[in-house]
């Protein structure tokens, strides 16, 4: 196991250790699912998805307080996905947030959107859903509040600025659990360094001159609109929010989004990468 450890002083009393895993994009198909999904299954089914997964969650409850999973624990929707989802997300030692393959159909096939992902979310439910909140997320453990926010379309939605205001004012630190990385200038150059085209930078937040080396289909999904952008402007102007962790980008980088803001990138679940967190 790959354990990235990093610290972060937000003033508590108690330390409180965490385990950051994403993007495991375990990929499963049954005899309830349709043949496109059993090839999808595949190409991209490895045993070694699910075992790295569970040794992450046997690791983290013999040496944190609290598992934190941004997304993409499933590769795409199926029957078989959905029932191996709810069962690793019934124990309550994990707190998750979705990612954008919790609602990817047959995985790059369509313009991801709110009716896109509105029709794979009742297509989970018909399968009997996995059991936990999948656009919003809270869960206070030692003094700390972890809030996970669905931004895996690259956007925001007003309500869910509505909610993380009432959050703050419970007035306690709070570590923000997001799948889609925030722009941020030096994680852009970093990623355009290894990969071109768009099927890299995917981050929320890009600006029209950033979008300009994408195509117009990829641009067009990844553009902020005004909630999205309100909701970053109100992230990085409110100091309860302490951390941002996150993933998508399947490698680890660690940068600021403010002089004060620490965003962390962690590298995959599936090449068993995880980062072990603890606040102080």
């Amino acid at each position: 196991m790959n354990i990235e450890k990093n610290t972060i002083n937000i003033g508590l009393e108690k330390p409180l250790k965490i385990l950051h895993v994403t993007d495991s994009h375990i990929a499963l198909a049954d005899e309830f699912d349709n043949e496109q999904k059993h090839v999808l299954c595949e190409r991209l089914f490895s045993p070694d998805k699910e075992k790295y997964l569970y040794e992450q969650i046997a690791y983290a409850k013999e040496h944190c307080d609290l598992l934190v999973h941004t997304g993409d624990l499933l590769d795409f929707v199926s029957h078989a996905n959905t029932v191996k989802g709810r069962e690793i997300l019934s124990d309550d030692f994990i707190f998750f947030i979705a990612g954008n393959h919790e609602y990817s159909q047959y995985v790059g096939e369509a313009w991801e959107d709110k009716a896109y992902r509105m029709n794979s979310f009742m297509e989970i439910e018909r399968y009997g859903g996995l059991g936990v909140p999948m656009l919003w997320n809270t869960r206070t453990i030692g003094g700390v509040n972890f809030i996970g926010i669905d931004n895996s379309y690259n956007l925001f939605e007003d309500w869910q600025i509505h909610h993380l205001k009432k959050e703050a004012e419970k007035g306690l630190p709070i570590i923000l659990c997001i799948h889609a990385p925030l722009f941020e200038q030096s994680l852009y150059d970093y990623h355009y360094s290894m990969v071109t085209g768009d099927s890299c930078t995917y981050l929320t937040g890009l600006d029209e001159e950033h979008l300009e080396r994408y195509s117009e289909f990829r641009a067009y999904q990844q553009r902020p609109d005004e909630p999205t952008l309100r909701m970053i402007d109100y992230i990085k102007s409110e100091p309860l929010i302490k951390a941002i962790l996150t993933g998508h980008l399947h490698f680890s980088y660690e940068s600021y989004i403010t002089d004060s803001l620490p965003q962390f990138v962690t590298g995959g679940g599936y090449d068993n990468i995880c980062r072990e967190i603890t606040l102080i």
